[in-house]
């Protein structure tokens, strides 16, 4: 017998009482799951015939979400009961079942219905449906490897080669950079690698979606970065050995700085010159060995420099760095600094200009969507190249939008062209398909096996592609992976899967740089939770993606977080690995974990087939 306080009187519950309220809420959430497939009746029925199943358990996942019914479960949970918290793939299964054992609890007759989808079905579906979008699994891993191809390398045919045999199930080629030429080598390459090895690894292309960028740097700042070399031990060797002038020898690893009015009369040995670089860091250069050419001389940091910056003696005398080889350098903002969004597609100003009145210019760039104007507004915060500088519109006019930055990462941020701005909590109303997309459309259709499709916000951007792909009469089957990426997408998630139900087959990509920046960091977590539940719960392939393995794929060495990311995103069907130097020890750590996870259970969690 059980105490319980309500409204400060104790009641006493019996058992078979209490058993008997939670068959009432079970049969109750039934019939409340019932009447949504009832409001949804139409959109399912429109749905591909492979998806029938999917879509319904979907509507009954969605209904269930939208109750509380956080205290059942723990009353569940106190009887030994499933506390329904596996059951996306089945929620009228699981509550028919649970209904029946409460019944048999309760010593009424039971027969166990036969609901669908089944446990079994609903896990078979998943599987089928994973195989058909993405292809068939390797050997020994549930999960599937996606590979962001490196553009770079689109004729390297035994990095192509080396990917697909250590476990590339699906090579992804990012439509927003490189052209149709280098994409159709990148493919050719895909296909006879797969066809030497014997396997079989699918293509998926990005559209690019509504995605808003920097513009334009032009290519004249003439820079270079001398930085710490390092050992076979990863150790950085210190200090840096420099030769300022021409070298005597051509075949020396040690950096060159060539000078444009070097007199060796003007130094001496150990002599400490000072220097300015163009990040407006201050350093020392101390000089070892004296030649008619040049000297050599040591540093002690990482330094920039760049064409007629001054290498000072003393007070009265300096050298001019030479002519250096032409490069993009980027934007260099500190925090409280002012930021010019520019309407007009100009090329960016890179520092702050000093007028004859004595103010200060700030710096400006353009972006690639300038209709977003007439959409944001002051107050509202703006966010650079996935939250690596942040800030908000302080003022604004038809032609200029005034950022104050708020946040950068580390002392000075960084701004290239081409990196993401993001508006929060901005309205913005962006076409779905930009001119680049129905541009790269057809190419995709004939090659692609997988479109993925960017910034995802509303049901009718899925339509609009779907009737636009019809139109094409295409004699192929073409799967879409839809890229969850804004907090809008999120929202309206269930109506967007909803849609693209009536292709087969779909996916969804949880693309966790803009989701983080759009959502906000706190919450990322919890959404892309979400997101896997819904698409368990529609029996459709999750794809996890966004810097999985980053640090190992572009320095070589892993951060212990990024491998525990990495075993849970496990609980995925596909996780994908972005592009870098490294990306081969990436692919064969992550086939590891994959494999290892599948062949130990932790705690009493069963092993998936």
């Amino acid at each position: 017998m059980t105490e319980i306080n309500c409204s400060h009187i104790k009641i006493h519950m019996k058992r078979k009482e209490k058993l008997a309220i939670l068959l009432a809420e079970i049969e109750d959430l039934m019939l409340y799951v019932k009447e949504w497939e009832k409001i949804y009746a139409d959109k399912i029925e429109q749905v591909h015939p492979e998806y029938a199943d999917a879509a319904r358990n979907l509507v009954h996942y969605y209904a269930l979400r939208s109750q509380k019914i956080g205290n059942l479960q723990k009353r569940l949970g106190n009887f030994g009961l499933s506390r329904l918290s596996e059951s996306e793939p089945h929620i009228m299964a699981s509550l028919a079942t649970t209904r029946s054992i409460l019944k048999s609890m309760l010593k009424e007759k039971v027969k166990y219905p036969k609901v669908q989808p089944s446990f079994k079905r609903s896990r078979k579906a998943t599987r089928r449906n994973a195989k058909e979008l993405l292809g068939y699994r390797s050997k020994g891993r549930r999960c599937r490897i996606m590979v962001t191809l490196p553009g770079k390398y689109f004729d390297d045919f035994d990095l192509i080669y080396e990917l697909v045999e250590n476990g590339m199930n699906c090579g992804r080629i990012n439509c927003a950079h490189e052209s149709p030429e280098e994409w159709t080598r990148m493919i050719e390459n895909v296909k006879i690698a797969s066809e030497q090895l014997r396997k079989t690894c699918k293509i998926s292309m990005d559209l690019s979606g509504p995605k808003i960028r920097t513009g334009f740097i032009a290519r004249d700042a003439r820079i270079i970065k001398i930085r710490h070399q390092i050992d076979a031990l990863g150790n950085s060797i210190s200090p840096i050995k420099v030769f300022f002038g021409k070298s005597d020898n051509p075949d020396s690893n040690i950096p060159e700085i060539p000078l444009q009015n070097y007199d060796a009369k003007l130094i001496k040995k150990n002599v400490v010159l000072k220097y300015t670089d163009s990040r407006f860091k201050q350093r020392e250069i101390v000089v070892q060995e004296i030649s008619e050419n040049g000297f050599l001389a040591d540093l002690d940091k990482t330094t920039f420099f760049e064409t007629d910056f001054p290498i000072q003696i003393d007070e009265e005398n300096a050298f001019l760095i030479g002519m250096l080889d032409q490069k993009k350098k980027p934007l260099y903002l500190k925090e409280n600094d002012i930021l010019i969004i520019m309407k007009e597609q100009t090329t960016a100003q890179r520092k702050k200009i000093i007028t004859d009145t004595g103010e200060i210019e700030p710096a400006y760039i353009s972006c690639t969507a300038p209709q977003i104007f007439g959409m944001v507004k002051p107050g509202e915060p703006v966010v650079f190249d996935d939250g690596i500088i942040e800030g908000f519109i302080e003022e604004m006019d038809e032609e200029e939008i005034q950022v104050r930055i708020t946040n950068v990462k580390g002392k000075i941020g960084k701004l290239k062209e081409d990196k993401g701005i993001n508006f929060p909590e901005s309205k913005l109303l962006l076409p779905s398909l930009s001119q680049k997309d129905l541009d790269d459309l057809p190419f995709m259709l004939q090659y692609a096996d997988v479109i993925n499709v960017s910034f995802v916000q509303f049901p009718q951007d899925v339509a609009n592609l779907t009737k636009i792909i019809k139109e094409q009469n295409v004699d192929r089957n073409v799967g879409l992976i839809l890229k969850i990426e804004t907090k809008t997408g999120f929202d309206n998630l269930p109506d967007i899967i909803l849609e693209a139900m009536k292709v087969y087959p779909i996916g969804v990509m949880i693309a966790r740089g803009d989701l983080a920046v759009e959502t906000g960091w706190d919450k990322i977590g919890h959404i892309q939770e979400e997101i896997l539940s819904f698409c368990k719960a529609a029996h459709i392939t999750s794809i996890w993606a966004t810097q999985v393995l980053e640090n190992l794929a572009k320095k070589g060495i892993p951060s212990r977080a990024e491998i525990t990311d990495a075993v849970m995103a496990t609980r995925a069907d596909c996780i994908m690995l972005n592009k870098g130097s490294y990306i081969l020890k990436a692919i064969k750590l992550l086939d590891k974990i994959l494999r290892n996870v599948n062949k130990k259970s932790t705690a009493l969690k069963p092993i998936d087939d």
